[in-house]
């Protein structure tokens, strides 16, 4: 059976997959979609008012035109969560695309939707990663400063050719050959009991969770780094671990043949934002 999901669209919340679009819609053929997603678990949603302002941020950057502010689509948020069991595990992502366009999108004709939809909050055993021959866009060359939809069929093809070598996602270098990201997380290391997470160099998004992370273990005394980072660095960490919104804080425990402990830096960083997203 199907998660439960509901689905804000022209003014309803409608149950399941409810047919929205069709194959005349610019945003099928022509990718004019951007998205946020957020959390709600434990009966908390941690940063939510900050992917709700971000969604809005990454419609400008695609040439939409957003209808909705930040605060009204967090609103909508806190109503659909309200509809689902106390405590449920949900994820939340809004949407804006557009309907009209000729290979660029018609602005007057952007639309939105919010889906919320159950989705357990995955297990903190970890998982194990590996280097991929796709690399992350440079500005310019694709919609970069936008959680766009056009971004994510490279990623799917990295944890594609990853699970083909047996392990579970990916790490993608930028054109540079410095390291950038996980197919869908951002990345950090630990040496010598400092973090280390690749500069924000345009290629991929500083994410809402990575800040955070960033915010919580300086503030707790532990330096972090962002700066540039090697293959050869990633390879030759104490800990390696990933931030970002569908499973917030978690360990990577191999990447190729390097296995890697659940170490205390990631370990704090977990705690740290657990603390954080409950207060």
């Amino acid at each position: 059976m199907a998660a439960r999901a509901l689905t804000f669209f022209k003014g309803q919340w409608l149950e399941g997959n409810p047919g929205i679009i069709g194959p005349m819609s610019h945003c099928m053929w022509l990718s004019s979609v951007v998205f946020d997603g957020a959390r709600a678990f434990e009966g908390v949603t941690p940063d939510l008012d900050l992917h709700c302002e971000r969604v809005v941020v990454s419609a400008h950057a695609l040439g939409l035109a957003p209808m909705l502010t930040a605060g009204e689509i967090q609103e909508l948020a806190l109503d659909g969560i309200g509809r689902f069991p106390a405590n449920s595990a949900l994820y939340i992502r809004p949407m804006f695309f557009a309907e009209e366009g000729w290979v660029m999108p018609d602005a007057a004709s952007t639309a939105f939707c919010l889906t919320i939809h159950e989705s357990p909050m995955p297990a903190v055993q970890g998982f194990t990663a590996c280097l991929s021959s796709k690399r992350r866009p440079l500005p310019g060359t694709a919609p970069t400063d936008a959680k766009a939809s056009a971004l994510y069929p490279n990623a799917g093809l990295a944890i594609r050719e990853a699970m083909a070598r047996g392990f579970d996602n990916a790490i993608l270098l930028d054109p540079l050959g410095n390291v950038a990201e996980f197919a869908t997380a951002n990345l950090f290391i630990a040496k010598d009991g400092a973090a280390h997470t690749p500069v924000c160099n345009g290629t991929f998004l500083n994410g809402i969770t990575r800040r955070r992370v960033i915010g919580l273990l300086r503030d707790a005394g532990v330096p972090v780094f962002e700066r540039t980072i090697s293959w050869a660095e990633v390879l030759d960490a104490d800990e390696v671990f990933s931030t970002g919104n569908y499973s917030k804080v978690v360990p990577v425990t191999k990447v190729e043949d390097r296995t890697f402990p659940n170490g205390p830096v990631g370990r704090r960083a977990r705690g740290l934002y657990w603390d954080f997203a409950h207060r």
